[in-house]
């Protein structure tokens, strides 16, 4: 979902996305000579090749973004991007849904040139902010302490709601699944101008509220959806940068402050606290944060 934004704000490219397990059934025309991208870490998710070999028969080109070279994805793609996140025991992949980011960022990037939707002035100014990302990282990774103190609140909820706009929309939804893959309490992930069309009325003041909100051309809309979150009595947890904490952390519940930096890499860094916060959530109500009950690291049947 996020590269959907990239490929279409930033390539100028007409971006679908579908849920593997869905694809096939609905037997979707596809144009010949398309791009499909395939997206797995072990390269054998059942859904997702079957999804592959119906792209094939229609006459795509394949696109595999794989952690594992030798996987079934891997050999039966035109194309292979490697994310080289190394093994990954975790069942809730961490770091290679970083991975899986960077890489599709390059890829947007290297189709942009290639579309002439960018320059190489252009071109060089969104490769300096993907390279300006693990120093980013580290410090977001500072604020580990506190995220450690907002766990001991989230963990007290029988239900939270992640919020964003944009690219802090798909950002939301993995906070989501992170915290109910391993905290196993039930949380959702909503498109913030969504709330008022339904999910507002599940708010109260036992209702933690994350906001993804980096100061972007949506964060006065985001502000909005959230105050209108605050006015009914939700607590709302506020991941922004300096800006952003400036103009709306005192109303706030609780903030944590993020490096301020370019829209386009904001996803990347703002995934890293929403799986931090699952983690130590996980970890405050005793159970197994690498092997949650149920999961496997690679589903190999439909």
């Amino acid at each position: 979902m996020v590269a959907k934004y990239w490929f279409e704000q930033t390539a100028r490219l007409p971006t679908e996305i579908d849920i593997a397990s869905e694809f096939r059934y609905r037997m979707a025309p596809m144009p010949k000579g398309g791009v499909a991208l395939f997206i797995s870490q072990s390269g054998e998710t059942a859904d997702t090749l079957a999804a592959l070999r119906y792209a094939r028969e229609q006459g795509q080109h394949i696109v595999a973004v794989v952690n594992s070279p030798e996987s079934s994805m891997a050999r039966e793609a035109d194309l292979c991007l490697r994310t080289l996140a190394g093994p990954e025991m975790g069942v809730a992949s961490t770091k290679a849904f970083t991975c899986q980011l960077v890489t599709l960022a390059a890829f947007a990037i290297a189709a942009a040139r290639a579309r002439g939707a960018i320059d190489d002035a252009g071109s060089s100014a969104l490769i300096g902010e993907l390279l300006d990302v693990p120093s980013r990282a580290a410090e977001v990774l500072n604020h580990d302490a506190a995220i450690r103190k907002l766990a001991e609140t989230v963990a007290q909820a029988r239900d939270v709601l992640y919020i964003g706009r944009g690219t802090g929309y798909p950002i939301a939804l993995e906070g989501a699944l992170k915290l109910k893959e391993i905290s196993y309490i039930h949380a959702e992930g909503y498109a913030a101008g969504e709330l008022k069309h339904g999910p507002i009325a599940l708010i109260d003041e036992s209702v933690p509220i994350i906001v993804i909100a980096p100061t972007d051309l949506l964060f006065e809309k985001t502000a909005s959806n959230m105050q209108e979150a605050m006015a009914r009595g939700g607590r709302v947890i506020f991941f922004s940068d300096a800006p952003g904490i400036a103009k709306l952390g005192a109303q706030a519940f609780a903030t944590i402050e993020l490096p301020e930096v370019a829209p386009f890499v904001a996803p990347i860094l703002y995934a890293i606290p929403v799986q931090l916060l699952a983690y130590h959530v996980a970890v405050l109500k005793g159970t197994d944060v690498d092997q949650p009950r149920n999961l496997a690291k690679s589903v190999t049947v439909e």
